[in-house]
């Protein structure tokens, strides 16, 4: 069985910082992709971010670009998701998973999670005043 569990959650204050990863001995690019997806209570699910090995390229949703970073650690083995800037609507519970997918139409970017299978729990998020 795959190995891997999210951490790194917890809360934090509008315009706040946190970091989210995800390791274990099971967490591998075999699919070409990893990434990140979110969802809230009573909320579909939300594709957050995309690395894909292929040339190392990232990819982010338009919520949350320019404020969150996407990074794979070899040495670690560690998919992390750094997240500045931090918004109310940004509370979640964060999971990682493998073939993150992406469509982008008319400058928009979307990341397409609904085929994925997070490895962990999840970690949660609370964004709060």
């Amino acid at each position: 069985q795959v190995q891997v569990a999210e951490s790194g959650g917890g809360s934090a204050q509008p315009g706040g910082s946190l970091t989210v990863s995800c390791t274990g001995p099971g967490l591998t690019f075999d699919d070409g992709s990893m990434g990140w997806f979110r969802q809230a209570p009573g909320k579909e699910r939300e594709g957050v971010s995309c690395f894909r090995w292929s040339g190392r390229r990232t990819y982010y949703a338009d919520p949350v670009k320019g404020r969150f970073t996407i990074s794979w650690d070899s040495a670690e083995n560690t998919l992390s998701l750094q997240m500045n800037s931090l918004k109310t609507e940004d509370t979640a519970m964060y999971y990682c998973a493998a073939d993150c997918r992406i469509r982008e139409n008319d400058g928009h970017t979307t990341v397409v999670t609904d085929h994925m299978k997070p490895w962990g729990q999840g970690t949660q998020v609370t964004v709060a005043s």
